[in-house]
């Protein structure tokens, strides 16, 4: 077989790992359904159900932009460990 057809193993860094588990945290905790149907603790007359899974979007929002961030700070360390070769 050619060199150039050769298959790598994934590369699992801890940095792939953070990102990993910023995007997944989002779908736990919101498949954990029993963790939030109720309706104590109120804020500002809105039940715990509710306006928990609206900070949910905001916190994935935020765990989505970190994710992309330390992506795209992988890849730019990646492609300058190669020699500006892209994998």
């Amino acid at each position: 077989m050619p060199e150039s057809s050769e298959v790598k193993p994934a590369v699992v860094t801890p940095v792939r790992v953070i990102i990993a588990l910023c995007l997944c945290a989002p779908f736990v905790a919101m498949m954990w359904v029993g963790s939030y149907a109720k309706s104590d603790p109120a804020f500002i007359g809105i039940p715990f159900f509710y306006w928990y899974q609206m900070l949910w979007v905001i916190i994935a929002t935020a765990l989505t932009m970190l994710a992309y961030q330390l992506w795209q700070r992988d890849q730019r360390a990646r492609t300058s460990r190669k020699g500006g070769a892209a994998e």
